[in-house]
């Protein structure tokens, strides 16, 4: 228990004719319920604060091989390959590459997003039927069953260049959350697809941004 403790110590005045003696004053401060308060106070915000809890994301990464079959089991008619070049410049293509880069494209990421869509809807649109994924989404009590099958047709893979940003793979990463692409994956650019960036920007000088290989 604290107090504080205060008074004349009787040293003060003396005595004689025509003077009073004074008063001994003692003044006590109980502390003991501003202590309880304060580890009340540091109680309540230790079980209150809200922790940051970090998010995170799924990334579909390939596995090392060196056959060439396994490199790529989509249909080429759903694909989407997208190249990220320096200077916040997006190119793609459709499907596979042809001979001549005919379909070779730029973009921004603008309009990648656009591009994504479209394809997107254009692999549903044009979904055939697969029997095994439609058993497998009635089985799992899917409503839309054409839907989801149509969907699993659609992959984006993604191509950092090497003088790619953190900040633009981040940001294409987020358009395949933002239109609910269920299938994506980051791969090393090819040197074919390379040259042609090159070709539009000039050489790359910096260090790949892809993550490593697992």
């Amino acid at each position: 228990m604290a107090s504080i403790e205060g008074g004349d110590g009787g040293g003060g005045h003396k005595k004689g004719p025509g003077v009073k003696k004074a008063k001994k004053l003692s003044t006590r401060v109980d502390m003991t319920p501003m202590v309880d308060l304060g580890f009340l106070l540091i109680t309540f915000f230790i079980f209150t604060a809200t922790l940051s809890t970090p998010s995170t994301m799924d990334l579909n990464m390939p596995k090392d091989t060196n056959k060439d079959e396994e490199l790529n089991k989509t249909k080429q008619s759903g694909a989407l390959t997208i190249m990220l070049g320096k200077n916040n410049n997006v190119y793609y293509y459709e499907g596979e590459l042809s001979p001549d880069a005919s379909n070779f494209k730029q973009t921004t990421f603008k309009g990648i997003r656009d591009e994504i869509i479209k394809k997107k809807k254009s692999v549903i649109a044009s979904y055939t039927g697969n029997a095994a994924c439609e058993e497998k989404a009635r089985a799992a009590g899917k409503k839309d069953i054409k839907y989801e099958c149509a969907d699993e047709d659609f992959v984006v893979v993604i191509k950092p260049m090497p003088d790619a940003t953190y900040k633009n793979t981040v940001d294409i990463l987020d358009e395949m959350t933002i239109n609910n692409v269920k299938r994506f994956a980051m791969v090393k650019i090819a040197d074919s697809e390379k040259e042609l960036v090159e070709a539009t920007e000039g050489p790359s000088t910096g260090a790949a941004a892809t993550p490593p290989a697992q």
